[in-house]
């Protein structure tokens, strides 16, 4: 290919034959962002005396965004054939876009959209308690945004130094946040600690990527595992060394996004000196990108994806199909696909019963290759997903402030969610169906937990406002001074534990029921132990949330009392409550939830039915 085909090639696959399967039509959510923040700048720049809000500038910009990353998508039939092959516009197929950069599926789509909503939950929560300030509302909004824009290409990234260059994106922003708070000790020192891990460990990950690319010969997921599935018998000694090595290097990137043991340090310090609208931020967002990305990473590595389209082409009756012609010399037999004429093999009338050699059959064998790695990254991420919960879980016992104390349950929560990966990557071989359903569990996760930690996060800001002090110590006899926060934090805080029939524990139940169906379905006893750590965690979890609880409730209130913040006759309140309604009664409604969890994880593992 010369450079006037690769031009050509480049400009086909950005704008395309049709806007909607275009790169750029498929990267509109992200644009949408791009064109927030140059708006946030210039109003910054050209309006000295800001007439013009910066939240509402970035609160319409992300709702707009919102709606082009159409999460009502995920809730076409999807029993209906015909929803496969009538374009964008009423289903989502994988396309990757940019020459294989990024990917759109489903399970893009949602966790957009999930970004999203939590981004306007933080711009409400801002608006209600007054940090930022006017002045610098502007400069907080951009390096929101420009976070999210980063924590978008994690979730969609394809290419290893995508990657990369995803996690960077999202990273840097998040220094600045933490030390938002001009004049404050405490919140400079969190930014420089962060900001220091995070060099550390992205040099680390860089130097992982070289090795695996090196190694493998392509940078690109779905070619990398054909690569290893071909390669992978053939390695010696030293080869499966140094893969094993780059893949430890890549995840301590994503450790560290995910707050996972041992590259949790950052994690108690920065949220206790940072302000907790950021905290809610960062323990929402950034968490829910990294684990989306540990999926795409996860399947990268592990399973040959589902064939799919590129931007630019046309997905309507496009169908594979397998021509059976009979001659007189024997049986032809053709597959013919979207792009070409893949096999043509003749037989003789001895071999006239032959099955024909289908992609199908290849992918299997390619997937079977893939055992090994599926069974290495299941069981380091199994090991790294007990020792962080189960540290996180203790640690948070003798924490005196809430903002440690709920940073350690960030970290315990990471580990619950990371123990949807063993059982994805043990079913991936055997039942692509369940392996859907471990990512479909983890995602219902995630949607319960934007809602409780955000609100959790919340009431710490307004009770900050009130009381000016984040010690566990400050929310004695809450109950009294102002009842209804009292009742809606008790009821976030036992949704965190788990317990029924609050929506933390549809979150739960939905990993600890992947981790019983993948044991189950391949035997294999680790997945168990890992779902009785779990069940032991969530036990051990209780204690610290009902000390906090016991403090609101039982301990005699200070003379005098604080503030009220009444629960219906505030913003504050009423923002709140808003937060705890879907916290308490999602159990009511829980089947939309998990229908469009299980519509977003379609097609990740399965192959796609063109």
């Amino acid at each position: 290919m010369d450079l006037h085909d690769l031009v050509n090639e480049l400009i086909f696959d950005a704008k395309g034959g049709a806007f909607a399967s275009s790169s750029i039509g498929l990267f509109l959510p992200e644009l949408m962002i791009c064109l927030t923040i140059c708006l946030l700048l210039l109003i910054r720049v050209m309006d000295n005396q800001q007439r013009i809000s910066m939240f509402w500038v970035a609160l319409v910009g992300t709702g707009v965004a919102l709606v082009l990353a159409g999460p009502h998508r995920l809730f076409v039939d999807i029993a209906d054939p015909d929803a496969y092959i009538h374009g964008s516009l009423h289903s989502i197929h994988r396309v990757e876009i940019f020459t294989g950069m990024l990917v759109v599926d489903r399970f893009t789509v949602m966790m957009r959209s999930l970004l999203l909503i939590s981004v306007l939950i933080f711009l409400v929560m801002t608006r209600l308690s007054g940090i930022p300030d006017k002045q610098d509302s502007a400069d907080i909004y951009t390096l929101v945004l420009g976070a999210t824009l980063g924590m978008f290409l994690m979730v969609s990234a394809n290419h290893l130094l995508m990657i990369f260059l995803a996690i960077e994106m999202a990273s840097v922003p998040s220094y600045v946040l933490a030390g938002m708070l001009k004049g404050r000790r405490t919140g400079s020192e969190a930014a420089l600690k962060y900001a220091i891990y995070g060099a550390g460990t992205a040099g680390v990950m860089l130097y992982g990527i070289s090795l695996v690319c090196g190694l493998v010969g392509s940078a690109h997921l779905p070619t990398m595992a054909i690569l290893l599935a071909e390669q992978l018998p053939t390695f010696g000694s030293g080869e499966l060394m140094v893969l094993s090595l780059g893949g430890l290097m890549l995840g301590v990137g994503l450790a560290f996004k995910l707050s996972a043991v041992p590259f949790h340090f950052w994690c108690p310090d920065v949220f206790h000196g940072a302000c907790a609208e950021v905290n809610s931020f960062l323990s929402v967002t950034s968490k829910a990108a990294a684990l989306a990305l540990l999926v795409r990473v996860a399947i990268g590595f592990g399973m040959v994806p589902p064939e799919g389209f590129r931007a630019g082409e046309d997905w309507t009756g496009q169908v594979a199909v397998v021509v059976h012609q009979e001659t007189d010399e024997g049986a032809l037999f053709a597959i013919e696909d979207k792009h070409d004429t893949a096999v043509t093999t003749e037989a003789g009338a001895e071999s006239h019963q032959a099955a024909p050699p289908t992609r199908d059959h290849i992918r299997q064998q390619q997937i079977t290759a893939l055992g090994p790695v599926r069974t290495f990254i299941g069981r380091l991420i199994a090991l790294i997903a007990v020792i962080t919960c189960t540290f996180g879980n203790l640690t948070a016992y003798g924490q005196t402030n809430i903002k440690r104390l709920l940073a350690y349950s960030t970290i315990a929560h990471a580990g619950y969610m990371m123990m949807a990966i063993p059982a994805l990557m043990e079913l991936a071989g055997v039942d692509p169906a369940g392996a859907e359903q471990a990512i479909a569990g983890l995602l219902i996760y995630i949607v319960v937990y934007v809602f409780m930690n955000m609100g959790a996060f919340a009431v710490v800001a307004f009770i900050r406002n009130m009381t000016g002090s984040e010690e566990v110590s400050n929310y004695r006899g809450l109950i009294r001074s102002s009842p209804g926060i009292a009742i809606c934090f008790t009821l976030m805080l036992f949704s965190l534990v788990g317990l029924p029939p609050l929506a933390g524990f549809i979150g739960k139940f939905a990993i600890f029921a992947s981790l019983a169906e993948g044991f189950t379905t391949t035997g294999q006893g680790y997945l168990m132990v890992l779902l009785l750590f779990g069940g032991l965690n969530t036990a051990l979890s209780l204690f610290y949330y009902l000390r906090v609880v016991k403090v609101m409730t039982l301990d005699d209130p200070p003379d005098p009392l604080p503030l009220p913040l009444p629960l219906g006759q505030s913003g504050g309140g009423r923002f709140v409550l808003l937060l705890t309604i879907p916290t308490a009664l999602l159990m009511l409604a829980w089947e939309p939830v998990s229908k469009c969890a299980t519509s977003a994880a379609l097609f990740l593992v399965q192959q796609l039915p063109l």
